[in-house]
């Protein structure tokens, strides 16, 4: 499984003490992931002894691991040493769980509190889940994937549990549970499940305004990206709005970002494989915008997003509204190991055009806005707000 965007979560479960089959197959488990490392990393240096030496060192701690937790905590050691995110052991069962979430579920954390950001209930916070905030803010306290990997946690939570609101001045709520059922246009990609992927385009005062959810479904976004620079001739300026989107095909960002670069020869950033290096070029397209751009993008702006956003940004053409991104740039493979859980690695790095690593820093916005509660529940957007401000005002 090859994609952009995909999240890992590597909350350890605790288990009974193996069986001699289940040592065997983490042992089996161990050998693989460090091979794999060692013969598909892009820096080719893992060849050489220092990585070897990582082996040697913690193959002993597998050989004395008596359960699944302990045997996890190794292997996490491992690729802990490569201090990269986009490596990761994600446990059988909750790989199949996460895949069950409510994913139309548009949760942010905002005080502590999973509030969410978008629909009917805007600024409502979900009960009951902050034993799950609590377990996921822990794990990553020191990454820049917290909000993201916390707001997918939620979202699994709710997949499997009846959902309670609450407005924070004594009002709650049982949801109808379509309204965080997936909207959108169903579209595949490689041995992604179905993915559903939605558009808004339209008019804000003098501004052109375009969001989506995820970058798939190429033949039909880019068109529509296209449709709403062409109405937006007389423009003062122009919004592309990221919040939220955890990337998908890279290539789309070259495609896209063409509607506002017009001078050949530019690029977003390069992405450095084992043996060959993807440049991000940008393709100028007719029409093009050549206003005011603004990019929102927030915690859970990752990969193709962040590649879209900071480049741009590098490049001086847009200037990018919201709170810092994910820090999740890479290219991803998932692949089963014998023990049953799933591991995830990176098959390339990304440097944005000024030279910028993404990976575990992400895009710092020109202008840091972070949501409001007691605004989502009056129906205010201030990062949009403020980025309006900025595209309709005279130069």
């Amino acid at each position: 499984m090859r994609l952009l965007a995909f999240l890992p979560f590597t909350i350890a479960l605790f288990g009974a003490t193996l069986s001699p089959e289940q040592k065997h197959a983490n042992l089996d488990s161990f050998e693989y992931v460090w091979t794999t490392i060692r013969d598909k990393h892009w820096d080719k240096s893992l060849d050489g002894g220092e990585w070897k030496a990582v082996h040697d060192e913690l193959r002993p701690k597998l050989d004395n691991a008596d359960s699944m937790e302990s045997a996890r905590r190794v292997l996490n050691e491992m690729i802990g040493r490569l201090h990269l995110t986009h490596f990761g052991i994600i446990p059988g069962d909750l790989y199949s769980e996460l895949h069950g979430g409510s994913e139309a579920m548009d949760v942010r954390l905002i005080g502590g509190r999973a509030i969410l950001f978008r629909g009917k209930h805007q600024g409502w916070e979900v009960e009951g889940v902050q034993d799950t905030i609590a377990k996921v803010s822990k794990l990553y306290e020191h990454s820049t994937m917290r909000e993201l990997m916390v707001s997918r946690a939620i979202a699994s939570w709710a997949g499997a549990h009846d959902v309670t609101l609450s407005n924070g001045h004594g009002l709650n709520s049982k949801p109808d549970p379509s309204e965080f059922a997936p909207h959108g246009e169903p579209t595949s990609f490689g041995n992604l499940p179905t993915q559903y992927v939605w558009t808004e385009s339209r008019q804000i005062g003098t501004a052109g305004y375009f969001a989506f959810n995820m970058f798939l479904d190429p033949g039909r976004v880019i068109p529509e990206l296209g449709g709403s620079v062409a109405e937006c001739k007389k423009c003062s300026g122009f919004i592309i709005d990221l919040r939220g989107n955890p990337g998908g095909i890279g290539a789309m960002a070259m495609g896209m970002a063409g509607f506002f670069i017009q001078k050949p020869g530019q690029l977003l950033g390069t992405m450095q494989m084992r043996d060959n290096a993807l440049k991000f070029a940008i393709n100028p397209r007719v029409p093009g915008f050549t206003g005011k751009l603004a990019v929102l993008v927030d915690g859970l702006s990752a990969s193709t997003s962040e590649i879209f956003a900071g480049g741009l940004q590098d490049l001086g053409r847009a200037r990018v509204f919201g709170s810092p991104t994910a820090g999740a740039a890479l290219p991803s493979v998932i692949e089963r190991l014998p023990n049953g859980d799933a591991f995830q690695y990176a098959i390339a790095n990304y440097v944005s055009q000024s030279g910028t690593v993404l990976e575990g820093k992400g895009v710092k916005p020109d202008v840091e806005i972070r949501p409001g509660r007691e605004s989502l529940l009056h129906g205010k957007d201030d990062t949009l707000e403020r980025a309006l401000q900025w595209v309709q005002r005279p130069n």
